[in-house]
């Protein structure tokens, strides 16, 4: 992968200015240490950073048509760009490298800006078309590759990061209340919000038009499970299905002109990836990567080297101490460009760091298969339980609630929302708690309700974790950002197009058997894995949360939890945060990050990103 950046005037004759594109260019000079190139012309200014994987020699981007007409930038993989590719030359298009995001310009110059629905890769790109003076922003399907932009003064900015994007001379960097508030009750935020009011993502399986007309937001994909089971698959048949697809897919993103390693966190996932990896080219050796934790109780060490031992990998590991949050946790909230919820982001940008230090740019990683296959706890409970209900009119305004936001009042995904907005005005300052029908998340539509409506409850639950947990949280600020920190691309094999077809088609009864969660895809990985691996329990790392950094007295979280501090930015009540703090610093306290949040880590992150990126309060 690599960064984009650029500036799209609305009015034709008006020129970017090159030095402007160059400055919001070089802030992704992590995202592509290897090459920059420009182009100016007709309205639009375009900007590319470049880790060369493919074709290093004649893939440098932008991409532009003979005619001079249509410029693409690509950052990403098209993992089926060789069949694309040769479709289009019996067309008769001429490509002028071997690089696989040449196939964006010509793919557009054929079919038009439906082209998208052809490619099975992790990409985003920026399509300029001159002819109708147009800009055609795009992001791959699940939501692997960021896309960022905003409207200022009739320029359309955008780019692979929003600091980028924070270059531009007009832009104001002001908080979106929505989106603190979508950090506080979900996982983390959710297209199109960003952290910065005017700001928006690009959503997972979805393209913008551009032009002097407006801004059309096209939907081309989605995750869409079948309201009736295909109940004469066999339970072999769907094991084989979800075999060949992660096989294919492992072997597509083996595709590069330099080493592809991969992580090994010594679990089920992982090891499968690993395992694979190795059974599809058994003479290469190659490297692999895990991070190890002095604690034993946590550490995986053993497992991993499992694997490693089994696959003959060059094995690399790195160990995490909890020092590392206090020394990295700014420089994690800078990647992300958004206050956190948890801490572990430390231990994926040290994991890259590590392939970054072995001179690697590339590895495959397990991320994705539990949101896919029923991975997670609430996956099993679901399937178990009967939900306890709030009591009277309570109960009728809970379900109020979930039946605006999920088309079902019986479904709740990650809390009961009534009782939590209470905490939620407790902890906003009272100015914004006066306020908070005004920017509250919950009031304003998250998925498209209709893709819930008549599906199994697990297919509901995976939906939901694909929508509002997978793309711009584990994706995005724990999977794009710490990555790209270090100048590597991580892959996914798991998020494949081809395999998440075929997950879709499996059966629920064969995702949780017996009460065994990801049941298919242990059939599939007991192929490939020992037992060491295959019987161990799964296994949930906690990083040191909010109590850790208080009991420490270190000394940025101080600065951040006092009074005056809050009370200055002007977003929390301080009375409240000391009241916490106070809580949270007593003997024996721990928060259960399963199940509840760490409400001062993202009093704490958010201060973090608000010192970042030099906003000094409301």
């Amino acid at each position: 992968m690599c960064g984009i950046a650029g500036v799209f005037y609305m009015d034709r004759d008006r020129r970017p200015e090159l030095g402007v594109v160059e400055r919001m260019t070089s802030r992704l000079s992590h995202r592509g240490p290897d090459d920059e190139a420009f182009h100016i012309d007709g309205g639009i200014g375009l900007g590319f950073r470049r880790l060369s994987i493919i074709d290093l020699a004649g893939g440098r981007q932008p991409f532009i048509s003979d005619d001079g007409k249509i410029v693409s930038a690509c950052n990403g993989e098209i993992y089926n760009w060789y069949d694309i590719r040769e479709n289009l030359e019996k067309r008769g298009h001429t490509f002028k490298s071997r690089c696989d995001t040449e196939v964006v310009l010509y793919a557009y110059r054929e079919y038009g800006p439906g082209f998208v629905e052809q490619f099975n890769g992790q990409f985003a790109y920026a399509v300029y078309d001159g002819r109708e003076h147009k800009l055609i922003l795009g992001r791959d399907q699940v939501g692997i590759a960021p896309m960022f932009y905003s409207v200022c003064n009739g320029a359309v900015v955008f780019a692979s990061e929003i600091k980028a994007i924070l270059e531009y001379p007009d832009i104001e960097k002001k908080v979106d209340l929505t989106a603190l508030d979508q950090i506080f009750s979900f996982p983390g935020l959710i297209s199109p919000h960003t952290m910065f009011d005017g700001i928006y993502s690009v959503k997972p399986g979805h393209f913008v038009e551009i032009s002097s007309s407006g801004i059309k937001d096209i939907e081309y994909w989605d995750l869409i499970y079948p309201e009736k089971h295909n109940a004469g698959l066999s339970e072999d048949e769907a094991v084989l299905g979800i075999e060949e697809a992660l096989r294919q897919a492992v072997k597509y993103r083996l595709q590069a002109d330099v080493p592809v390693g991969f992580y090994l966190s010594g679990g089920l996932d992982s090891s499968l990836v690993g395992a694979i990896i190795h059974d599809l080219a058994p003479d290469i050796r190659r490297h692999s990567f895990s991070i190890g934790f002095s604690n034993p109780e946590i550490d995986e060490r053993r497992f991993q080297r499992i694997i490693a031992q089994q696959t003959g990998s060059f094995h690399h590991e790195v160990e995490f101490f909890p020092d590392d949050v206090n020394n990295m946790m700014a420089k994690v909230i800078h990647l992300t460009e958004c206050p956190l919820k948890e801490t572990y982001d430390v231990c994926s940008l040290k994991l890259s760091g590590l392939v970054r230090e072995h001179g690697m740019k590339v590895v495959q990683t397990g991320e994705g298969a539990d949101e896919l296959f029923a991975g997670y706890v609430g996956y099993r409970m679901d399937s178990q339980r009967e939900n306890p209900e709030l009591e009277g009119i309570e109960s009728m305004m809970e379900a109020d609630i979930r039946h605006r936001l999920w088309g079902d009042s019986d479904l709740m995904y990650e809390r009961n929302f009534l009782p939590f907005r209470e905490i939620k005005e407790a902890i906003y300052h009272p100015e914004l708690a006066d306020q908070l029908d005004t920017f509250e998340c919950t009031n304003e539509p998250l998925v498209d309700t209709s893709r819930i409506t008549g599906r199994h409850p697990l297919h509901k639950r995976s939906y939901l974790d694909f929508k509002l947990r997978l793309a711009d949280h584990l994706l995005s600020d724990h999977g794009d950002r710490m990555a790209y920190g270090s100048s590597v691309e991580a892959r996914y094999p798991f998020l494949d197009f081809g395999v998440v077809q075929a997950a879709v088609h499996v059966p629920p009864d064969y995702l949780i058997k017996d009460g065994c969660e990801k049941y298919v895809l242990r059939q599939v990985a007991q192929r490939y894995l020992p037992p060491e691996i295959m019987k161990r329990e799964k296994f949930s790392f906690v990083a040191p949360g909010s109590p850790y950094l208080i009991a420490n007295n270190i000394e940025w979280v101080g600065e951040l939890l006092d009074p005056a501090t809050i009370g200055r930015q002007g977003y929390f009540n301080p009375d409240t945060i000391t009241r916490l703090k106070e809580m949270y610093s007593r003997e024996g306290f721990v928060v259960n990050q399963t199940f509840d949040n760490d409400l001062l880590m993202i009093v704490l992150t958010f201060g973090l990103f608000l010192r970042e990126f030099g906003i000094t309060g409301r």
